[in-house]
């Protein structure tokens, strides 16, 4: 497959696999044409969600712009393997990070001595985490990102916590008795119970769901119970790489200030307010400003 864009760079996409704790993970690599080693950026994407969800768009501008992209599907998701499908863990998500790292890292024609991570939402906090782990990381982009779930919890309200926790046991319970799964949607109306289910979400959220799709909106509820206990924002101090975090003013799922103390732990950050929610940033001409910035920081700090 190959873009092209005026007089930019094009691409071409290649279909790859690695094994995450013995599971097939599915993934992309975007490659510049015409450039020789370039340096990469890993990406994956947020809660509940695909690779294809928005995502490409993203990793056509950074490819056009000479920089080698690794986009992938956690476990359990999309073209990956493993079972129950949309399986939400972030332990597991940073275990496909590591994994993934580690496969690129034996890529040939990449630099990556010059290696870039993305994610948004919850994937912005996976990065966060990654790059504290891993000292060869040479610069993050934090998007909207999910930055701790006692607050999350607060943002979202009591009754959604409570509701979410009673599904989670219940998820939990089924577990142990090698059961199904029980499922709960991943997004709903505001009159539904679906773990992400504020006014934005539903519209916000579809928006950016292929036509074409097989995903099915729905998810072990078990996601629930990590989920609270989940705090990247403890691992902001470990990120020693310059940083850049984009958080939405009027997140409904996101506490503002709690992206904002993450954001000033960091060794080298550069934080931007934008007056927008947690879904805005992926369509129409905010994306067209978001990935602009994305892209000439990445480009800045990889060495482009």
């Amino acid at each position: 497959m190959s873009g092209e864009n005026d007089s930019q760079t094009t691409y071409t996409r290649e279909d790859h696999d690695f094994t995450s704790q013995g599971t097939r993970c599915a993934a992309w690599l975007y490659r510049p044409d015409g450039a020789a080693v370039p340096p990469v950026v890993v990406m994956a994407h947020g809660f509940g969600a695909q690779r294809d969800f928005a995502l490409p768009a993203y990793a056509e501008r950074f490819a056009r712009r000479g920089m080698a992209v690794f986009l992938f599907d956690y476990r359990n998701f999309g073209a990956s393997g493993g079972e129950p499908r949309n399986l939400v863990s972030n332990s597991r998500h940073l275990w496909d990070w590591e994994a993934a790292l580690t496969y690129v890292r034996g890529l040939s024609g990449i630099d990556t001595g010059r290696m870039g991570l993305w994610g948004s939402s919850f994937s912005g906090g996976h990065v966060i985490v990654t790059a504290s782990r891993d000292a060869g990381v040479s610069a993050i982009v934090s998007q909207v990102p999910f930055v701790d779930g006692i607050t999350t919890a607060y943002q979202t309200g009591i009754k959604h916590a409570a509701q979410a926790t009673v599904a989670g046991v219940r998820d939990v319970v089924r577990m142990i008795t090698a059961s199904e799964p029980y499922c709960v949607p991943i997004v709903s109306d505001p009159d539904v119970f679906g773990l992400m289910n504020s006014p934005e979400c539903k519209p916000g959220y579809m928006a950016i769901v292929p036509e074409e799709t097989d995903w099915i909106n729905a998810c072990p509820a078990r996601a629930v119970l990590e989920l609270l206990l989940y705090r990247p924002m403890a691992h902001a101090r470990g990120v020693k790489c310059p940083a850049l975090v984009m958080m939405g003013e009027k997140d409904s799922l996101i506490y503002p200030k709690a992206v904002e103390k993450t954001a000033s732990r960091m060794r080298e950050v550069t934080l931007i307010h934008l007056p927008v929610g947690h879904f805005d940033v992926y369509v129409g001409e905010l994306f067209e400003k978001v990935v602009e910035i994305q892209a000439d920081f990445l480009a800045r700090h990889l060495g482009l």
